[in-house]
């Protein structure tokens, strides 16, 4: 089971007043993880200054990424989407803003929807049902839905309508604060988190296996005690490989790291996709995972690959063994069905550690339906 795919924030911040104090809200949408924000043509310089953002504004400008044309009426919906095919053809992104106020702005808004790069929807007297009718039409085609909200609780509900959800929201924090902001954020963020079946699987053998090149995946976070990542010899059987938090006589710990393993192994990566450990490299998305399956996302900041002595894992589940190659040395742990660390140099057959165990194969990565024999 996994979360919702990640969602886009986008922040207002284009109402009339001193930039002194809008700049406030755009800077708390910089660190709540915003992918966009709303401001004055006139401020797009500004706003930019701030940190990498996407700018969003009403007329194209230098500074600006995606133009916003707003409309109150299917009428105007009809003009917006002249104005956005044209947009498009000087290469600029294009949103559309319909507020939708009744069937027809409902149906006006299905079309922009296939027309410009974002639609922007918001509800005039309605909460949900116009939204899911926009979702239901419109998530096979190109444009992202990007639902107005006022708050996280309103956020909550776009980003879930039709388990589908809008792709984003755009939130006006007028009314609740630059405070909620963050709390926006963290809705998003908690509903993106993944949650992975991890079973036990019994040790039937671990043999050194010579010299290779390992990696040492360093990441932007800060691991705590239990979490690690996803890395195995088979997509369809992955090794709870712990972090580097525990203490040793030899070095000190290395929270932001995991000791991953070969360099031809699989790691998993958000969204059910995989990488080999060979690919990954500064400002790719690693899987974070605790022995309870509980998982979220880190970016990598550098892996390390050095040449080391080897050691093969293999586990037993049902029938089925799956296999790893880890640096044969004491740091290197696994996790015990119990949650508990298990260096690898301590490991003994019959020992039990945790996996995450798929069906199907692997194309580039991606999960698909097929029948794939990994030895």
């Amino acid at each position: 089971m996994k979360g919702l795919a990640r969602k886009s924030l986008w922040v207002r911040a284009d109402w009339a007043g001193p930039w002194a104090k809008k700049q406030n809200f755009v800077t708390a949408a910089l660190e709540a993880g915003a992918e966009a924000v709303l401001v004055l043509p006139e401020e797009a310089k500004a706003a930019r200054a701030i940190g990498a953002l996407n700018i969003v504004a009403s007329e194209p400008a230098e500074d600006v990424d995606i133009v916003m044309l707003s409309t109150n009426s299917a009428r105007e919906v009809e003009k917006a989407i002249n104005s956005a095919q044209n947009l498009k053809q000087q290469g600029k992104r294009a949103a559309i803003f319909v507020e939708v106020a009744d069937k027809a702005t409902e149906r006006a808004a299905m079309k922009a929807g296939k027309a410009a790069d974002f639609l922007i929807v918001v509800g005039k007297g309605w909460k949900i049902i116009p939204l899911e009718n926009l979702i239901a039409e419109l998530h096979r085609e190109g444009a992202k839905i990007i639902a107005g909200v006022k708050d996280a609780g309103e956020a909550r509900t776009a980003v879930q309508a039709l388990e589908i959800g809008a792709d984003g929201v755009l939130l006006d924090p007028r009314e609740k604060g630059v405070g909620e902001i963050k709390k926006t954020g963290e809705v998003l963020e908690k509903l993106a988190a993944e949650k992975l079946e991890l079973v036990p699987a019994r040790v039937v053998a671990i043999r050194p296996a010579g010299m290779g090149d390992r990696a040492c995946v360093d990441t932007c976070s800060t691991m705590r005690l239990g979490e690690g990542m996803l890395v195995g010899s088979q997509a369809s059987g992955m090794f709870l490989v712990h972090s580097e938090t525990l203490p040793s006589e030899f070095v000190g710990p290395r929270p932001f790291r995991v000791n991953a393993g070969a360099v031809h192994a699989y790691i998993r990566l958000p969204w059910g996709k995989t990488k080999y450990m060979s690919e990954l490299g500064a400002g790719d998305e690693v899987l974070i995972v605790n022995a309870k399956g509980e998982a979220s996302t880190a970016v990598v900041g550098r892996v390390k690959i050095e040449r080391r002595p080897l050691l093969l894992v293999e586990a037993e589940r049902e029938g089925q063994v799956f296999k790893t190659l880890l640096q044969n040395a004491e740091t290197i742990n696994l996790v015990g069905r119990d949650g508990t660390p298990i260096s690898v140099t301590k490991l003994k057959p019959g020992d039990e550690v945790l996996l995450h165990i798929e069906r199907g194969g692997r194309h580039f990565g991606v999960k698909v339906e097929e029948t794939v024999v990994e030895r």
